[in-house]
């Protein structure tokens, strides 16, 4: 029986969930809902939260409540645990599983820095994000009144220090000091070094490319100088999107087994990502 996806916004991730959901012989696209779309006669097994990421609490609740399963990339790390315990109880009542914060990173970015932690309990990790396009800040950026269109890009600095470079198109009567002041104060912003540069046209600069270079330097037993390196470079979208339909198919066995609530990639065994028969999958994969 294939698992019935709805997609719930149709930008870059969106876009990105129906092509894998379409290439998943397990998967069926249940619909494309825009944001502000009516969403109750939406008839699916589980939601892809595709919205902005300050969006996605509002539409979990009203989903889990009509006993649908979610599952969103959710981006703003230091929230992460709030809206666990925000959407826990009423998965758990409505007989549901939100899958939250299940990008790349944070997501399975996190579930690396958990194995590399079991490796090595003492020590120090690094996760340093790009050269590339940050979606979630750019879907901040863009959010800015005067705004027209926005790119912000990640620039590693080293040790998990990351500068953003803010490129923004204006509208034709906005201010760029008061737009730079607004941008600046903003959450996903306030905590980096960032520069805001205007630009005629954003769409002269766009390019979705990403990735993550991640090491940890650390002791296994009483045993020093452990050094892992963890390292890729992707289509930011493309990869979001894959994950959250990998996390749909964790959802729906989730649910089958009756384990009811709000989980971060960290808490789903891995095999439950994976299509096809477990027998084999151990077979192969161990």
């Amino acid at each position: 029986m294939q698992t019935k996806i709805a997609v719930i916004g149709y930008g870059n991730i969106g876009k990105a969930v129906e092509q894998a959901v379409l290439a998943a012989d397990d998967m069926q696209l249940a619909g494309i809902y825009h944001h502000n779309d009516n969403l109750d006669a939406l008839d699916a097994d589980v939601a892809a939260l595709c919205t902005p990421t300050r969006e996605v609490p509002a539409f979990a609740e009203k989903l889990l409540r009509k006993g649908i399963s979610t599952v969103d990339s959710f981006d703003i790390h230091g929230q992460i645990f709030d809206l666990h315990k925000r959407l826990a109880p009423i998965a758990k009542e409505y007989k549901a599983v939100s899958v939250i914060a299940a990008g790349w990173d944070p997501g399975s970015d996190s579930v690396v820095r958990a194995l590399l932690l079991a490796l090595a309990p003492k020590g120090i990790t690094y996760t340093n994000f790009g050269p590339g396009r940050s979606m979630g800040h750019t879907v901040a950026a863009k959010a800015i009144p005067g705004v027209k269109d926005a790119l912000s890009m990640t620039i590693p600095l080293g040790t998990g220090i990351h500068r953003r470079m803010v490129y923004v198109e204006l509208e034709t009567s906005a201010d760029f000091a008061t737009v730079e002041k607004l941008l600046l104060q903003d959450d996903y912003f306030a905590h980096d070094e960032t520069h805001v540069i205007p630009v005629p046209s954003i769409d002269a600069l766009n390019n979705v490319a990403h990735g993550v270079h991640l090491t940890r330097s650390g002791v296994s037993g009483d045993t020093h100088n452990q050094r892992f390196e963890f390292d890729m470079e992707i289509n930011n979208p493309a990869l979001t999107g894959q994950v959250l339909v990998s996390c749909a198919r964790a959802a729906v066995r989730m649910r089958a087994e009756q384990r009811h609530g709000a989980f971060t990639m960290i808490e789903i065994p891995p095999i439950y990502l994976l299509p096809g028969d477990e027998e084999q999958l151990i077979r192969s994969l161990v």
